[in-house]
């Protein structure tokens, strides 16, 4: 009878210490919250407006029923749809040697204020980089920086996955903005 009390007691005894060993050691946090490779590029749009062609880099491929393909509409330009293919550098400088080039669409979605949603893709194809970053988001024009999902990559950036900020870097009307894209991945291969 004793040595069925030790026996229970030594399990209990274990027990208490392996659930206090559980809970006295902090986890350890398997994700960082510290970026694993940080990047900035500029991107320059020069949209089609209709006397532009040789220069223009992106242009409007939807519009509402009162807008036109070669003029953004009124009302913060809701309803337009535009697509770009527009270059990629390292400095805020439209004439620097492109690194890459920024494909996507941006859309123009809200009435009351001035904003759009992004989808593009940075493809690279240099000595420095190779392969592509894939970007979807909410951009609210108006605020000076705004952050938008890195949800994938291929090449260099295989499986990378953060967050970018843009700021838009130059505005000139209606024709050409720059961007420049603050990017921060967390997980990388």
């Amino acid at each position: 009878m004793r040595s069925k009390h030790q026996i229970s007691t030594l399990f209990l005894i274990a027990f208490f210490l392996f659930i206090l060993g559980c809970c006295a050691s902090p986890r350890k946090n398997t994700r960082s919250h510290r970026p694993c490779k940080e990047l900035v590029f500029y991107f320059h749009d020069i949209i089609y407006n209709g006397k532009n062609f040789k220069n223009a880099t992106s242009a409007i491929v939807g519009a509402p029923a009162w807008g036109n393909h070669t003029i953004l509409a009124n009302n913060n330009h809701f309803g337009n749809v535009v697509v770009f293919d527009d270059p990629i550098t390292l400095d805020n400088n439209l004439h620097s040697p492109p690194v890459g080039r920024a494909q996507g669409l941006y859309i123009y979605d809200k009435k009351e204020i001035f904003t759009s949603w992004l989808a593009f893709s940075f493809v690279f194809n240099s000595t420095a980089h190779k392969g592509s970053i894939n970007f979807a988001g909410a951009d609210p024009l108006m605020n000076k920086t705004r952050d938008i999902s890195v949800i994938g990559g291929t090449g260099d950036f295989f499986m990378t996955r953060g967050v970018a900020t843009l700021m838009t870097d130059a505005f000139e009307g209606e024709v050409y903005f720059r961007l420049r894209v603050d990017i921060k991945f967390y997980e990388c291969w």
